[in-house]
């Protein structure tokens, strides 16, 4: 019998303890001052990442100006666009975030997370063209390939969004959902491959150098912060997109924002911009001529 009580009561407690946190975390999805804390610190974790962004890129083009547009420039810039376009949409997240989102929300809201498929999925681009060339595979078709399925993702998207303008369903904005959670489901599948192809042909290299392990360090590093942050976002997105009280395009959901943002986009950048800090070797000039 007093198990019984004990038992009883402890439920009741726990059922207590359950609405007291239910209530306190509904008071924080209305209040405007945990809206003003979290959407404004977003902002200004963007704005910093952004930053850093920028001044790697200008380092690296005062580094080796003569090379133009290489890859590692325009993975930066891209970086810089796509945090710098977050912390302006968390700056005047009044105007961008609604209880219910809009059409124009929703845009505004893909888009940021398309750049940032395509700024790392250009990484993904960058391992196979080196992988392809130390295995003495064809790589000619890998930079046309990058660029198709970024372009047939821009496509669908736009499309969708064409039917979210005419349809007033919440089945358009299910479809949306569902489709970043695809794509986001597919880079993380690209890291897998072509991350890990590099981590095992590096691992085989027969010259143990100190480069090697840094290399080594650096592909494994980024590899699983990548792959471990677009299975998030795969995973976040499908379920918002059939549970409501999950969505992170909502104003009222400002913990929820805030852990998902900083989960699949700022720690991610901010971690793979610190690994990939090393600046390029200078260009030795050709009027140059060391003494023999």
């Amino acid at each position: 019998m007093a198990s019984s009580a004990l038992s009883f009561r402890d439920l009741e407690y726990a059922s207590v303890g359950g609405s007291l946190l239910l209530r306190w975390w509904n008071s924080i999805d209305e209040s405007p001052q945990w809206q003003d804390g979290v959407f404004y610190g977003l902002c200004a974790a963007y704005a910093l990442v952004a930053l850093i962004a920028l001044v790697q890129l200008v380092r690296i083009q005062l580094r080796v100006p003569e090379y133009g547009w290489t890859t590692q420039k325009v993975f930066h810039l891209m970086n810089f666009v796509v945090n710098g376009l977050r912390a302006v949409e968390f700056g005047f997240y009044w105007s961008v975030f609604h209880d219910k989102p809009k059409v124009l929300d929703m845009i505004l809201l893909d888009l940021p997370g398309l750049l940032f498929f395509s700024t790392y999925t250009l990484l993904v681009l960058f391992w196979a063209e080196i992988y392809h060339q130390a295995r003495s595979l064809p790589s000619d078709k890998l930079r046309p390939a990058y660029f198709i399925v970024n372009g047939a993702v821009y496509f669908i998207q736009v499309c969708i969004w064409i039917y979210m303008r005419f349809s007033k369903g919440p089945l358009a904005i299910k479809i949306a959902e569902i489709f970043f959670s695809v794509i986001s489901l597919c880079a993380a599948v690209g890291f897998i491959i072509y991350g890990g192809s590099m981590f095992v042909m590096l691992r085989r290299f027969p010259i143990e150098s100190r480069g090697r392990q840094k290399k080594l360090h650096e592909v494994g590093f980024v590899t699983g912060i990548c792959c471990t942050c677009f299975l998030i976002r795969c995973v976040m997105v499908a379920v918002s997109a059939f549970n409501k009280e999950a969505d992170v395009h909502v104003r009222n959901h400002p913990i929820l924002d805030l852990v998902y943002y900083m989960i699949v986009e700022i720690v991610p950048s901010a971690l793979v911009l610190f690994i990939l800090r090393k600046l390029p070797p200078k260009r030795v000039s050709d009027h140059y001529h060391p003494i023999k």
